[in-house]
């Protein structure tokens, strides 16, 4: 118990907090890309005006894109993060020495990961306080809220882990984490719904857990939906879940087996 929690401070506040910041330029910066956001998009909302809006199905469209930031960000922050935490480690010369340590790099994987849930969760928080002082009412149905979250981060780690077996093999360019720090703002439904979209661009955002995920989100956030009312909802999140955290799993110890046996695992 005693190591678990050494390694929870030394990951989330010495490597994490302390690292982030003691940068403190790139801590404003990082802060001002939560905030400016929220922003931009509130006054494109009152600038179409309530009757533009509400003819592609959003009633209350500050409250509809402040959930879709909230937690897009959360989930596209996380693959970043951990891809991101992965490829320094190369540059800096030090993954090996997670290989050779008693967790090895799958604890470094992990505990790397409760980093980024942290400061992505302090992310989606500031953006839904700022939702709420902009006139945002919550009518959030905890339990089902909760179960969706859940269920989405579990998915999030089966892309993260994809990601990372990336980075273990092409070292720069990294697929996944482009694609959902570009893509997901367009085609997840974060700033509209997907219904506006192109009908094969609509069938590959059906493909994300993350579009169900933010379906879910706002009824249970908004509306106060139950377990029951979103059934639908969290059994495709399971499904999603079924598939990923075992593609995760097996691509990401592919991966790492591939770099260890041609000796790329430190080349950057």
């Amino acid at each position: 118990m005693g190591g678990v929690i050494d390694k929870l401070y030394a990951y989330i506040y010495l490597r994490g907090f302390k690292i982030w910041s003691s940068y403190r330029t790139q801590m404003v910066l990082n802060i001002l890309s939560w905030v400016l956001p929220v922003f931009t998009y509130y006054f494109v909302g009152t600038s179409l005006g309530n009757s533009l809006v509400e003819k592609i199905g959003v009633s209350n469209y500050t409250a509809f894109f402040v959930i879709g930031l909230a937690f897009q960000g959360y989930v596209s922050s996380i693959i970043t993060t951990i891809s991101q935490r992965l490829r320094n480690e190369q540059l800096y010369g030090t993954i090996e020495y997670y290989v050779l340590s008693s967790g090895g790099v799958i604890s470094f994987l992990f505990y790397s990961a409760i980093w980024g849930f942290v400061i992505n969760t302090v992310n989606a928080a500031v953006i839904l306080s700022i939702g709420f002082a902009l006139g945002v009412k919550y009518h959030v149905n905890v339990l089902s809220t909760l179960v969706i979250i859940f269920l989405l981060l579990l998915s999030t780690i089966g892309f993260s882990m994809v990601s990372a077996g990336f980075t273990m093999i092409v070292k720069q360019g990294n697929p996944i984490a482009f694609f959902f720090s570009t893509f997901t703002t367009l085609m997840s439904g974060t700033v509209f719904p997907i219904t506006v979209l192109p009908l094969p661009v609509k069938l590959l955002s059906l493909a994300l857990p993350l579009t169900w995920a933010l379906n879910g989100l706002r009824l249970s956030m908004l509306s106060g939906k139950s377990i029951l009312q979103l059934l639908n909802i969290i059994l495709a999140l399971i499904a999603f879940n079924a598939i990923l955290l075992p593609l995760g799993i097996g691509f990401y110890k592919y991966a790492f087996k591939r770099a260890r046996k041609k000796g790329t695992l430190s080349e950057y």
